[in-house]
C-alpha cells in the first residue's frame, strides 16, 4: 500500500518546535532518569550516575527509577571516589538486581567505569581519543565500551547464593552488533548536548555528531511521521531518523529527543488515527495518518 508523503520539512520543523516549547521540562525531568544526574556537583560523580542512569533507563520509569535510587544509596554521595574501592563497590551492591541485570553486573559498570575514567581524565576524554582513531561513531564508541567492559571485569564471585551475574559485558551493549544501543545514546545526549535543564554539556563532543535514542516511543512517532521505514528499532533506523532530523537542525539534530519522547509516553502514540488517543497530539498536524485524504485505516 502506498504511504503518506512526509510532510514538508518546514512544517515539521514548525510541528517538532512547538513540541519543545510546550513541554514541561522541569516536571517531565522529574520523571526521566536524568534527574539523578543533575544531583550531583563534580564531573567525575555526574559521568558514573549518569552510565548507570541510562544504563537501567528501561521498562517502567517508576520502577526502573527506584533501582536506580537503590543503587546511588548503596554507592553513597561519592559515587565515583566510592569506585576506587572494588571490593567496596561489590559489597554494597550486593543483593542488588533490577530484571536481567545482578548486582555483579552494576558492580562491574561502575569500576571498569571509573577506571577508564581516571586513565583518560574522563569518559568524555576517552570517548574522543577513539573517535581519533576511529572511522565513525559506531566504531568508536564500540572500542569504548569495550574498554569499560574489561576494565570491569572481576574474578569469580564467591560465598553467594544468587547467579553471579555477567558483568559489565551484559550491561553495557556493543554498538558493533547493530542494535540502536538506546541508553548509550540517551548517555552521549545527556553528557554532549549543551545544557538546556535536561542535558547537561559536559563533553565538547560536537552534538552534530549524537544519533537519536531510539526506543519504541521514538520509533512509532518516527515511523509516523515520516522519518523512517524501518520496521525495527536498529543502529539503521536510529542513522535514518537522525539524518531526517538533521535536515531541520545540522547542528543539533537530537534536540528533539526528550520532548518527542515524553510526548509519545504521555500520548500513547498509535500506528493509526485514533481520535481518543491523538486528541491534543503536538504533531498531528504533521503525522501521516492525519495528512489531508488519509483513510486513517493504517493503509491506502
Amino acid at each position: 500500500m502506498k504511504r503518506a508523503r512526509r510532510a514538508p520539512d518546514e512544517a515539521l520543523r514548525r510541528a517538532l518546535d512547538d513540541v519543545r516549547a510546550r513541554c514541561d521540562v522541569a516536571a517531565r525531568r522529574e520523571a526521566d532518569p536524568v534527574h539523578f544526574v543533575h544531583r550531583y556537583a563534580t564531573l567525575e560523580d555526574r559521568e558514573i550516575v549518569a552510565l548507570i542512569a541510562s544504563a537501567l533507563a528501561f521498562g517502567n520509569v517508576k520502577a526502573l527509577c527506584a533501582k536506580i535510587e537503590d543503587a546511588l544509596g548503596r554507592l553513597g554521595p561519592r559515587v565515583a571516589s566510592m569506585a576506587d574501592d572494588p571490593e567496596e563497590v561489590r559489597k554494597r551492591l550486593s543483593g542488588w538486581k533490577h530484571r536481567v541485570y545482578r548486582d555483579r553486573d552494576l558492580a562491574s559498570l561502575v569500576v571498569g567505569a571509573r577506571r577508564v575514567q581516571r586513565a583518560h581524565r574522563s569518559l568524555g576524554a576517552a570517548l574522543e581519543a577513539k573517535l581519533a582513531r576511529a572511522s565513525d561513531l559506531r566504531e568508536a564508541l564500540s572500542a569504548w565500551a569495550a574498554e569499560i567492559r574489561e576494565e570491569g571485569e572481576f574474578g569469580e564471585a564467591t560465598g553467594s547464593q544468587e547467579p553471579p551475574g555477567r558483568g559489565a559485558e551484559h550491561i553495557l551493549p556493543d554498538p558493533g552488533k547493530g542494535s540502536a544501543v538506546k541508553r548509550l545514546m540517551l548517555f552521549l545526549r545527556w553528557m554532549a548536548r549543551p545544557a538546556d535543564g535536561v542535558d547537561l554539556g559536559l563533553w565538547s563532543l560536537s552534538p552534530s555528531r549524537l544519533l537519536v535514542p531510539v526506543d519504541t516511543h521514538i520509533h512509532k512517532l518516527s515511523m509516523n511521521l515520516g522519518l523512517t521505514e524501518r520496521k525495527a528499532v536498529s543502529w539503521k533506523a536510529a542513522e535514518e531518523i537522525t539524518a531526517s532530523l538533521r535536515r531541520l537542525d545540522p547542528d543539533d539534530p537530537v534536540k528533539y529527543d526528550f520532548s518527542l519522547c515524553h510526548l509519545g509516553m504521555l500520548q500513547g502514540c498509535p500506528s493509526r488515527r485514533d481520535p481518543v488517543k491523538c486528541e491534543g497530539c503536538g504533531v498531528k498536524p504533521v503525522c501521516r495518518y492525519w495528512q489531508a485524504g488519509r483513510s486513517g485505516r493504517g493503509g491506502a
